[in-house]
């Protein structure tokens, strides 16, 4: 059922018919705010490709996080047709299926995010997601693709040089299968909203926090609260994805279809890039000490192995808790094995 929320939206948007062949714009929901430097990459430099790859045709407008409706409520929106897409965390519709919550984001899983969106191209990921959506939107949305951008780095007010500095330290993260894994791994997991990280750094309520990528960590000034971030980090890559309300997707046509899937395909890496390097420019002033961090950590892999290996017991146990989160667990199984990044 649609909520009261999507309801109000529904009267305050005018849509234009899914089948009107003339240039529109399509209205798409994403999970940043609006000065991220996401979005404003997103919109700035790609969506203005798709807008000339279309012959104008085709004009994206990425809204920022709860511009039309509460996160959680995205898929309905899109769905009901209030929003024509999104561009989305997977991880809003844990609500709905713990399998939501383990494909957003298997805790530790995955070195980088290219592995991230191999698994979702080319292992099945696509697939499975498309699958929960026909479950929980019956049928009405269609997938494009999912990827998460970066590997996000953990901000910490306290050295932690390896899995054994871990224990006892209080960490910010939210509920479920991160904070499952941090207190498998000796942590005290403490679950406060991302709103109010800095303040609880700043106070000594937590120690470190699960937040986001090095350079918004940089931009929010978390660093001046936390000075031993481990980069690259060692829990999170959420896992964003592009889709369409399905009578939207069904009006373009094969080739629009086939322009906007591979528009995607090489934004998502080149975003990636971008990611990388504005966290390599802060990395190198941080490193000769020009900013407020006092030592970038970089864990040994044999404690990343470790780490992976204790998360890796709180994926089973997550798996467990729907039929389809099994389903999320043993595609990404497979392809952990496949690449080599597990060992049975």
């Amino acid at each position: 059922m649609i909520k009261k929320t999507l309801l109000a939206a529904a009267a305050a948007v005018t849509l234009v018919a899914a089948g009107d062949a003339d240039a529109r714009t399509y209205r798409l929901q994403t999970s940043q705010n609006a000065g991220d430097f996401t979005l404003q990459y997103l919109q700035e430099k790609w969506v203005p490709k798709l807008t000339a790859m279309s012959g104008g045709e085709i004009e994206l407008e990425l809204l920022p996080i709860a511009s039309v409706v509460p996160p959680a409520e995205t898929l309905d929106a899109v769905s009901a047709g209030i929003l024509d897409g999104m561009h989305e965390a997977i991880s809003r519709f844990t609500g709905q299926d713990p399998a939501y919550g383990m494909l957003a984001d298997m805790v530790a899983a995955y070195d980088n995010p290219d592995q991230g969106q191999t698994m979702c191209f080319n292992s099945g990921g696509r697939e499975l997601l498309q699958e929960l959506h026909d479950k929980y939107s019956g049928g009405t949305v269609h997938v494009v693709g999912c990827s998460p951008y970066t590997r996000e780095s953990l901000p910490s007010a306290v050295a932690m040089h390896g899995i054994d500095d871990m224990k006892g330290v209080k960490i910010r993260s939210p509920e479920g299968l991160p904070a499952e894994v941090f207190k498998r791994a000796g942590a005290v997991s403490v679950p406060i909203p991302f709103s109010e990280v800095y303040t609880a750094l700043e106070k000594g309520i937590v120690d470190a926090a699960d937040a986001s990528a090095y350079v918004n960590n940089h931009a929010t000034g978390l660093h001046k609260v936390a000075p031993y971030p481990i980069y690259p980090g060692i829990h999170s890559q959420a896992i964003l994805h592009l889709a369409f309300n399905k009578d939207v997707w069904d009006a373009f046509t094969d080739g629009q279809k086939a322009m906007i899937e591979t528009w995607y395909a090489a934004a998502l890496p080149d975003l990636r890039r971008h990611a990388d390097l504005e966290d390599r420019k802060i990395l190198k002033k941080d490193r000769a000490g020009e900013g407020a961090v006092k030592e970038v950590i970089d864990w040994p892999q044999a404690d990343r192995d470790a780490f992976r290996a204790i998360a890796r017991g709180a994926w089973e146990d997550y798996a467990k808790l729907s039929p389809m989160a099994q389903k999320a667990y043993d595609v990404q199984m497979s392809f952990l094995r496949d690449y080599g990044l597990v060992k049975d």
